[in-house]
């Protein structure tokens, strides 16, 4: 009997114990699923960042934190966590990243606001180049970002990637590096952020990385709010140097009604919803890497401590 604690908060329990126990069953772990154990008999913890649980230490006989989440920057330096700590890659995540990513892309290429927005008798019939005239840079290739820039080539779309170690990915010209990042940046007409928050990548959207864009070109950005110098973006906006951004994510949530982001014509934000997390698919992630952990296999998406994620 496996003694399996989830310390993901009571509200998500209703929506994961059923799915749970389920994927438990299916893969034939017969495993004692719960909000509360005493801490020596825990074998494996389902964790969210926002859990009350920090200290990990009396956990004696832990195996693994599996984290329902694709983010770990708020816990990733947490020293009291000494065994594997694994990130959450769902099938349902990435489709409902490339479906935000997709449409948001196909909006401000097609120019869609002028349309919908426009005044009647305001007749402005300007065709807009074709996919293959529009060059599209996502930022960060792991899972979700390859998904993204795989559909969007697939679309027709001129795509670059840039990652911070070399990635190679067919039909799409990818970059690493310093020196790639410029690369990557330079006179791209649309930029999509999936990098995670690390000490690395915050404020990598600044001034300088802006200026290298093409004119009024469009940042799309639903990986990290920390990856964006707010009061940067803001001026690049209001110069014109940027035609629009559209946020999903932001340095605190919920956004602060008060922050100039809501009242600025050329933003758009959406409130995190660009990929959830499903209990239905997540459910299986959790149970497979249990189900490794048990069989000696490898554990999936194992998170990366130096690099932060």
């Amino acid at each position: 009997m496996l003694n399996v604690l989830f310390a993901a908060g009571q509200e998500r329990w209703v929506d994961y114990e059923p799915e749970l126990r389920a994927a438990f069953t299916e893969v034939g772990l017969t495993v004692d699923l719960r909000c509360s154990f005493s801490p020596e008999i825990v074998d494996y913890v389902i964790y969210t960042p926002d859990s009350h649980l920090r200290d990990f230490t009396p956990f004696r006989r832990l195996k693994a934190v599996l984290n329902l989440w694709a983010g770990v920057e708020s816990i990733v330096e947490n020293s009291s966590i000494v065994v594997p700590l694994l990130r959450m890659v769902d099938p349902a995540m990435t489709q409902g990243m490339v479906e935000w990513v997709v449409g948001h892309t196909l909006r401000h290429h097609l120019g869609m606001d002028t349309h919908i927005l426009a005044s009647p008798g305001d007749w402005q019939s300007v065709a807009p180049p074709l996919a293959s005239q529009r060059r599209v840079t996502v930022l960060g290739l792991g899972e979700l970002g390859k998904a993204c820039a795989v559909t969007l080539a697939n679309l027709g779309f001129s795509v670059s990637g840039w990652s911070r170690s070399e990635k190679h990915l067919n039909g799409i010209r990818t970059f690493f590096g310093d020196a790639g990042f410029r690369c990557a940046l330079t006179d791209a007409e649309i930029v999509i952020l999936l990098l995670p928050a690390t000490r690395h990548t915050e404020n990598i959207i600044n001034a300088e990385s802006l200026s290298l864009l093409a004119p009024k070109a469009v940042l799309l950005n639903s990986g990290r709010g920390q990856l964006i110098n707010d009061t940067d973006l803001i001026a690049a906006l209001d110069t014109g140097l940027l035609g629009h951004a559209t946020l999903d994510v932001f340095r605190k949530e919920p956004l602060p009604a008060d922050h100039p982001f809501w009242h600025h014509p050329r933003v758009t934000i959406t409130p995190h919803i660009a990929s959830e997390t499903r209990p239905f698919s997540a459910a299986k992630t959790i149970v497979e890497n249990v189900r490794r952990g048990e069989t000696g296999d490898s554990f999936l998406y194992v998170v990366d401590r130096d690099q932060g994620y």
